[in-house]
């Protein structure tokens, strides 16, 4: 498939992994594990299983709570014993991930060229308010959409569904922009046009259709929007 930009309206992002880059936890996790980096792809990894099977078994807890546990589970797992204080210390690096270099200029160019920009987050709104804060995003994004917001985790369509509904317009008319490999394709099941911004040079699938359009940066996906 190929991306119509020509029937996009409005543009929407991913936040964890997508802005902002998760692997900043690895920092706090280094105080305390030998192996920073395993334990945080753990970390990640659990989360979202948590998510998924959340929505399969129709159990809703916000995205922190969810990765409260998930973290508790990583350290377990890897045999190291924290108190809660030192686990809420690790988990609220989660309010100061590092943005991405090419965000900020990326979206401004997206804004000069007319296209109105949000977030579609399985983040909690207070996880989302911080990220924009923290990213200074505030003034290029026109809103936030937050799972808790329908209590259903991506990449159920109904949440990409609830977005076109806040945002005012048809999902075909919304390309929606992420990371995550698993993601992308729950929104262009939605009916939004996909971009996978593969930041970490993954593989796809296996899935029936391709991403409408892949880049690696903000700055890829802007050009396509300003020719």
């Amino acid at each position: 498939m190929t991306l119509d930009t020509d029937a996009v309206e409005a543009i929407a992002f991913d936040s964890y992994g997508t802005i902002v880059d998760v692997n900043t936890v690895e920092e706090p996790l280094s105080e305390y594990v030998e192996n920073p980096e395993a334990v945080a792809e753990l970390w990640r990894n659990r989360s979202l299983q948590y998510a998924m099977v959340g929505n399969a078994i129709e159990e809703y807890h916000s995205f922190y709570e969810l990765i409260r546990h998930a973290l508790k589970w990583a350290l377990d797992a890897r045999g190291v014993e924290l108190d809660e204080s030192e686990r809420e210390e690790i988990l609220s690096t989660y309010h100061e991930l590092a943005v991405f270099d090419d965000v900020r200029e990326g979206m401004e160019r997206l804004r000069e060229a007319g296209y109105d920009l949000y977030v579609v987050s399985n983040g909690n709104e207070e996880m989302l308010d911080s990220m924009v804060d923290h990213a200074d995003l505030g003034d290029l994004l026109e809103a936030t959409v937050s799972a808790d917001e329908v209590e259903r985790f991506k990449p159920e369509a109904e949440l990409y569904s609830h977005a076109a509904d806040r945002i005012g317009t048809p999902t075909e008319e919304i390309a929606f922009a992420a990371a995550g490999w698993w993601d992308v394709p729950g929104a262009m099941h939605a009916g939004m046009q996909g971009v996978w911004v593969n930041r970490q040079d993954t593989l796809w699938g296996p899935y029936d259709a391709d991403p409408d359009l892949t880049v690696a940066t903000f700055h890829d996906l802007a050009d396509e929007f300003e020719t």
